[in-house]
This record gives C-alpha cells, sequence and structure tokens, in this order.
C-alpha cells in the first residue's frame, strides 16, 4: 500500500520515522516463530501468510488488544489467545 501512494515516498517518509524514534519496530523473538508455525498450520485454508502470523504472535506477546490494519479477512477471522477478538483499527 505504501508503495503506491505518492511515487513510493510515503514509505521513505515512514523509513525516517522509524529512524527517529516516531515509531518502535517490535523484532520477533523466538518463541514467535513456534506461535507463528501453529498460526500458519491452523489458518491455512485462509492462506494466511507469514507476515500476518508473525503480527497475530507479536500482539499476544505484547497482550495488546487493538490492531490497525486494513486486512480484515485474515485478522478478523483469526483468534489470538489473550483476548476473544482483537478490535481492528480504523473501525
Amino acid at each position: 500500500m505504501l508503495r503506491s501512494t505518492e511515487g513510493g515516498t510515503a514509505f521513505a517518509v515512514l523509513s525516517d520515522d522509524i529512524r527517529r524514534g516516531a515509531y518502535v519496530v517490535e523484532e520477533l523473538v523466538s518463541e514467535d516463530y513456534d506461535r507463528v508455525s501453529d498460526l500458519l498450520r491452523t489458518y491455512r485454508d485462509l492462506r494466511v501468510g507469514f507476515v500476518d502470523a508473525a503480527v497475530l504472535a507479536v500482539v499476544e506477546r505484547l497482550g495488546e488488544p487493538k490492531l490497525a490494519t486494513l486486512d480484515r479477512r485474515h485478522f478478523g477471522a483469526m483468534r489470538p489467545r489473550h483476548v476473544e477478538a482483537l478490535e481492528l483499527l480504523p473501525g
């Protein structure tokens, strides 16, 4: 999505903001990979990819009940361990 907007400059701006500390990029830790594997197997029929599974694994580890995403199909169907369902933003 960022690549297709403003000739690709939106991603460059986001990258600059990350370097300046406006956003924190959470890295995967070893236990996240176990959960990613579980999610990929569980939701194989949905064709959930590695990135979506990794996002859910991190959200679970952090105990975050909200997720900003445009991918309502995958994140609306996947069930996190820590809450009944994620609150998907924008609402």
